[in-house]
Formats: C-alpha cells, sequence, structure tokens
C-alpha cells in the first residue's frame, strides 16, 4: 500500500485576507433529501441483515424535494399542497425467492424521520412520498456478491475523496451556531425557531460576519413586533455560541430579505423553507463534515445513500475525513492534514489505487522524519475500511 506524503503548500484558508463557509441546516431542503436517502440506506441494511444475515445490494442516493404551498400566518397558518418527495435508486428487491419491501421501508422510515425531526411538520398531511427505485444491476449485483465473507470486498465503483484537518475557525463557527440554534436546549427555550437554519460565514481579516436564514414559526409568534423580538433573540443565539468559537470580532444578521409588513418576514407553518419557498436534492449541501467549503478541496460525491459496504463514494470520504484528523491529532508538529484518496472499481476497497496526504509541519524541515510516523496512521485506517458499515448501519457516522 503506496502513501505519498508531501508538504502542503500554498497558504491556509484561515491565513487568506477572505474565506467563505456555509452550512445547511437540518431542515434545509437539500439537507432532508440527504438524510432520507441516508435514513433508507440505514433501514434497508438492517432488513437485510434481520432476514438474510447480510446487507445486499443497494444505492439510493437519488432523491429530489419539490417544495408545496403554504399560508404563514401569526398565531398559525396551514400548508395549502404538501410537500413532494421522490426516493429513487437501486436496490436488491428479492433474494433466495423472498421479496423486499422496499417502497413500504422507503416510505416508513421517511416519515420516521421527518416526525423525529421537524417538530412543526406533519409527514402524514403536509408530506407526499414517491418511491422510484429500481432492481439492482446485474453486473453490480454480481460484484457485490463477491464481498459476502471476504475481508475485503471490492469497490464499487471508481471514485474520489478528500478529507482535512483541523477545522478552522470559521469552520467551526459556522458549524456551532446551526447547532446551536437546532439543539433541544434551544428548541425548548425558544420554540419559534424552524429547523431550517442556514449559516453563511464570510471572514474579511480578523472579521467575521454571519448571516443565518432561520425560519420562524407562525404559530409561536404574535404579530411583527414580537417576530423582530424572536429575531433578535436568534441573532443573540448566533453571536454567543461564535464568541464562544473566537476572539476575533463577530457581526450577525438574521433573515436580511425582511420587510416591514407581515407578509414581509421569514415566517413558516412547519419550521423549513420545503413548506413553499425552496426545494431540495441529494448531494447540494454539506459535505461529510457537514460543512460547504469552497476555499478547501471538495468532492462533489453524493455520500448520502450509498451502500456501505462497497461503495467508496460513501466510505473514502468518510475515511479520509478521519485519516486527516488522525494525523493530526496524534503526531506532534503537524498543523494541518489534507488527504486524498482514489479507488478503482472492482479493486478490494482496503487498497486504494492512490493514497495522497500532503501535511503542513510547523518546522517543513521534518518531513522526512516524520513521514513514517504519518503513513503508520494511514495505511491502519485504509485497512479498517471494511468494518466501516458496523458503524454507518448503527447510525453514528453523519454524511451531512
Amino acid at each position: 500500500m503506496n502513501v505519498s506524503v508531501t508538504a502542503l503548500e500554498g497558504p491556509s484558508p484561515a491565513s487568506l485576507p477572505l474565506e467563505i463557509v456555509e452550512r445547511k441546516g437540518l431542515a434545509h431542503p437539500d439537507t432532508i433529501c440527504d438524510a432520507l436517502a441516508e435514513n433508507l440506506s440505514v433501514s434497508l441494511s438492517r432488513f437485510y441483515v434481520e432476514r438474510f444475515g447480510t446487507i445486499l445490494h443497494h444505492n439510493v442516493d437519488k432523491a429530489l424535494l419539490c417544495g408545496g404551498a403554504a399560508r404563514a400566518a401569526f398565531g398559525g397558518g396551514e400548508v395549502l399542497e404538501p410537500i413532494e418527495i421522490y426516493l429513487a435508486g437501486r436496490a436488491t428487491a428479492e433474494f433466495k425467492g423472498v421479496k423486499v419491501p422496499i417502497d413500504d421501508i422507503a416510505v416508513e422510515a421517511s416519515r420516521k424521520w421527518l416526525k423525529e425531526n421537524i417538530r412543526f411538520l406533519d409527514p402524514e398531511r403536509h408530506v407526499r412520498i414517491y418511491t422510484r427505485i429500481r432492481p439492482t444491476s446485474s453486473d453490480l449485483a454480481s460484484l457485490f456478491a463477491q464481498s459476502h465473507g471476504t475481508a475485503a470486498p471490492p469497490a464499487n465503483d471508481t471514485s474520489l475523496a478528500v478529507g482535512y484537518a483541523p477545522l478552522d475557525a470559521l469552520e467551526s463557527i459556522v458549524l456551532a451556531v446551526e447547532q446551536r440554534l437546532n439543539s433541544r436546549e434551544i428548541k425548548g427555550a425558544l420554540p419559534a425557531i424552524g429547523e431550517d437554519i442556514k449559516v453563511m460565514g464570510a471572514r474579511h481579516g480578523e472579521t467575521i460576519r454571519l448571516t443565518v436564514a432561520c425560519a420562524i414559526i407562525d404559530r409561536c409568534v404574535a404579530d411583527l413586533p414580537d417576530y423582530f423580538e424572536k429575531k433578535a433573540a436568534v441573532r443573540d443565539l448566533a453571536l454567543a455560541a461564535a464568541r464562544e468559537k473566537t476572539e476575533m470580532r463577530v457581526e450577525a444578521e438574521v433573515n436580511t430579505a425582511d420587510g416591514n409588513t407581515a407578509e414581509s418576514v421569514y415566517l413558516t407553518v412547519t419550521g423549513t423553507s420545503a413548506e413553499a419557498g425552496d426545494d431540495g436534492q441529494v448531494g447540494r449541501g454539506n459535505r461529510v463534515n457537514g460543512l460547504i467549503t469552497p476555499y478547501r478541496p471538495m468532492s462533489i460525491e453524493a455520500a448520502a445513500g450509498k451502500n456501505p459496504v462497497t461503495h467508496v463514494g460513501k466510505l473514502y470520504n468518510v475515511l479520509a475525513q478521519r485519516i486527516a484528523a488522525s494525523i493530526v491529532g496524534e503526531i506532534a508538529g503537524v498543523e494541518e492534514a489534507y488527504c486524498g484518496l482514489l479507488s478503482q472499481i472492482g479493486r478490494p476497497i482496503n487498497q486504494p489505487q492512490l493514497i495522497d496526504v500532503k501535511v503542513r509541519l510547523s518546522d517543513p524541515a521534518t518531513l522526512d522524519a516524520l513521514r513514517p510516523e504519518i503513513v503508520v496512521p494511514t495505511r491502519a485506517h485504509v485497512e479498517r475500511v471494511s468494518t466501516l458499515w458496523r458503524e454507518v448501519m448503527a447510525g453514528t457516522v453523519q454524511f451531512y
């Protein structure tokens, strides 16, 4: 297993005069699509294991959300037209004469996730779910079958992945702000905050500006002054979360498109713009580290929904992230690490055709001395990739 270890050239994003980072929150339409695709893959995997003793081939990484129509109003409005969600992909529909109820699993799993994660969305009344999942192709099914009983199954695809560590200040802040606003603690204290929260962070020198789009729940707001009071509370919460992460100057604005009338503010019935204002699709949102980082190398792979056994488009993005974090966390003198992985279809997943590690060191002259130390954890993580499916199936790996 050849591991290339070279110096990370060029400035880090944190050292540049400008930097931009984005996170699409829990109920953003794109995040909903990622979540439902991944939730479906996990649900299918569990069904396959319970019924057949092994995960069967599937890739359900295509989902489209078509927004509905709603009439929000202070004190409570109504959904006029339901959100439509289309789940598509490929899955093993029959095995050893037993048919798999794919459509039932897809609808039940999706409604369960929506109910558990978006408080004011009724998955029965406000959402229509359509399944367009077809049988897996014979060639991929045959390739996947080779994984049964093997220590390292063959890759489902030729795919690239990238990861880096650590998060810089702006990245940490953007992630922390959305997670704070969507925490159970904050929802209990201020239930008017919907789950559709997008945070865009821009750093100009030593000043960070956050633009927060936050859906406000109409039934929790009495009138326009009350709306602006709750909007100010969202701003204060965002600033507090950000200032825990940095001593730089932080500014925050919330729902900057708001006007001064009831019809021109970001008021929602359900807490997501999907009810009327936006649509969504798998792969258009956060990468596996939970962020959109145009100043970093990024894969455009849609990791959510791919099978967790052989699809390197899923596994390698998690693996690259873990390798980079391990190198930074375990090896003294490494300030920053990037990891790139490239698979080859049919080749064992623990044998990438390319492993590219780049490191920024506190002392660049120590690269040759540290190279063997960097190779060791890199190889160890790659060798364990074939067990990653257990964590994925347990639902403990984040993909959005």
